[in-house]
């Protein structure tokens, strides 16, 4: 297919993974936060939890759009797959970011792995989150004239 009927759809994966890295950073701060106010046994606010569910929702929906968007655009551009790395760091993205949001919804008091497992994804999500950004920055490259 001819590129410039695919900018569109590169334009979209550039807000999406421009949102997804302000949703990663916001919910670092209210997972913070949430955080501090259960060491310090202080009363969270009762918005906190809603407002961190509903950004790492919105994270999820993000991540699985520009994975939609990678294999639509990759397989129309250039008819196959696994061009580079950044099909591996994108789907290691995916995968982390679902196992931090499966985790999310099991933590509890009863199960205090879950909030470790949530916690220690999340730190690795950084780093995949980096190489991703790094390898999808090489792929631009091979779209721009």
């Amino acid at each position: 297919m001819d590129l410039p009927s695919f900018l569109w759809l590169w334009k979209i994966a550039a807000w999406s993974m421009g949102l997804s890295l302000l949703a990663y950073l916001l919910l670092t701060v209210t997972g913070w936060q949430m955080f501090q106010a259960r060491t310090n046994f202080h009363p969270r606010p009762s918005w906190l939890h809603l407002l961190h569910y509903s950004i790492g929702g919105s994270m999820v929906l993000l991540v699985l759009l520009l994975l939609a968007i990678g294999i639509v655009g990759t397989l129309g551009h250039f008819g196959s797959l696994g061009h580079s790395q950044h099909l591996t760091a994108g789907l290691i993205v995916v995968a982390l970011t679902l196992i931090s949001a499966v985790s999310a919804t099991l933590i509890s008091p009863k199960r205090q792995w879950a909030r470790s497992l949530h916690v220690g994804t999340n730190a690795v999500l950084f780093l995949g989150f980096l190489w991703v950004s790094l390898t999808g920055w090489v792929v631009v490259q091979k779209y721009l004239p």
